[in-house]
């Protein structure tokens, strides 16, 4: 009964537009308070407990470094070097938009700021040389996901709070996956591009390359920075996340000088609303997840899927299916928070990597980030270029496909996901 009245409260209230945030609140708190023992007063210590959750002090610092790295003009400077790399290549705009792309993933943790970042430059180029803005527009909403897979990530923060796993494990597991996605979208984009005999670029001369190396020198040595530090065991990926928005600030005021000391206010400003707007989902999706486990929900949960004897595979299956119709309605992060809880258990029962697990997740969220209508991707893409939510809609889809059956070969060969752990010796 407490299960039935948990998730008909939740989506009763989302449906009617109460914010997922303050819904899941409510339905939790309601639950609690109806038919459990515990007291009210558990509830407000839940809240604070997520406050002084040491892994996730990293989400804040992530985004105010993505903040610095947006404003300051790295963005600029990363698509200047990816041009220089692979412009030439026929369609080689749009590959250098998905490889500048993966590029700032490495940097922001953000899909949404990877879109923002990239697509505001990017697309305007593309439209320059003679691309379809709605060619563009679809390129860069769907590479933008990248932000989330190619560590560090924010929603790999998440996961691993929610589910206590390495996040440095997490991140190493999303290192080749991310890869992969960027050459096949890079694969992609070329064959088209064949086909409709899209522009290509004078090919950059050794010193172009070299120049435009150069100047983004500084953002690219933030990747080895964050991700160097974290794997050589010299900080945690909290203060890998801390050195990373220190870093990011000083290269765009005293290095870059895209930045004055008068605009960090601002730039601080903006990205603390992010920062607070996430952070009470997060509490609120922890109050949720204490409810299930308050009620052992997970357990229930699990000792029914165990009678129905589905093998693994079966299991992965309704994964991605329950995955994809959440991502299409919530935000991420609540998404992992509430399902990671009931999903975690169950795996591990049925012997799958906890890991590999983690992997799926993030892909299914970043399908989520590109459907409608929740997609995060979809407006901020609408928002740099003009276009209206439906064209981004109709840009994006034809490049979805690809990005599902990346989602079949990332859950059906866990090896994708767990060979650079595995031979890293990671425990």
């Amino acid at each position: 009964m407490s299960i039935l009245f948990l998730f008909v409260v939740l989506f009763a209230l989302m449906f009617i537009g109460v914010p997922i945030a303050v819904s899941l609140g409510l339905a939790g708190s309601l639950t609690i308070m109806i038919f459990s023992e515990d007291s009210v007063r558990s509830l407000a210590i839940k809240l604070f407990e997520t406050s002084e959750h040491y892994t996730l002090l990293a989400i804040p610092f992530f985004l105010l470094a993505g903040a610095f790295m947006t404003t300051g003009g790295v963005a600029r400077r990363l698509i200047d070097f990816a041009n220089a790399c692979v412009g030439h290549i026929r369609g080689g705009l749009a590959i250098g938009a998905v490889l500048a792309c993966m590029l700032f993933a490495a940097l922001s943790g953000s899909s949404p700021a990877t879109v923002a970042a990239v697509g505001s430059i990017a697309i305007a180029g593309m439209v320059r040389s003679g691309y379809p803005q709605a060619f563009g527009a679809g390129i860069v909403t769907n590479a933008g996901t990248l932000g989330i897979l190619i560590p560090p990530s924010v929603v790999m923060v998440v996961y691993a709070a929610a589910t206590e796993q390495s996040v440095g494990k997490l991140f190493v597991a999303g290192v080749i996956p991310g890869i992969l996605l960027g050459l096949a979208l890079m694969v992609a984009i070329y064959i088209v591009a064949v086909k409709k005999n899209l522009p290509a670029m004078p090919r950059a001369s050794l010193r172009q390359w070299l120049s435009t190396g150069r100047k983004a020198l500084w953002g690219l040595l933030l990747m080895v920075i964050i991700l160097g530090g974290i794997y050589s065991g010299m900080f945690t990926p909290t203060e890998a996340a801390a050195v990373a928005a220190v870093y990011s600030a000083f290269i765009a005021i005293f290095v870059y000088k895209d930045l004055t000391i008068k605009q960090v206010p601002q730039v601080i400003l903006e990205s603390g609303k992010l920062s607070i707007m996430l952070m009470f989902i997060i509490a609120n999706a922890m109050l949720f997840a204490h409810v299930l486990t308050t009620e052992q929900i997970p357990q229930q949960i699990t000792a029914w899927v165990v009678e129905l004897g589905l093998q693994p595979w079966q299991f992965l299956l309704v994964v991605n299916i329950v995955l994809l119709i959440a991502g299409a309605f919530m935000e991420p992060s609540a998404v992992i928070l509430i399902l990671a809880p009931i999903l975690f258990p169950i795996a591990v029962e049925l012997g799958i990597d906890p890991i590999h697990l983690g992997i799926i997740m993030v892909v299914n969220m970043e399908i989520g980030l590109i459907t409608p209508p929740v997609g995060l991707n979809l407006f901020v893409t609408s928002a740099v270029t003009g276009m209206t939510v439906p064209q981004v809609i109709r840009a994006a889809m034809p490049w979805l496909c690809l990005l599902l059956v990346f989602l079949v070969i990332i859950t059906y060969v866990p090896a994708v996901s767990l060979a650079l752990p595995n031979w890293l010796g990671m425990p």
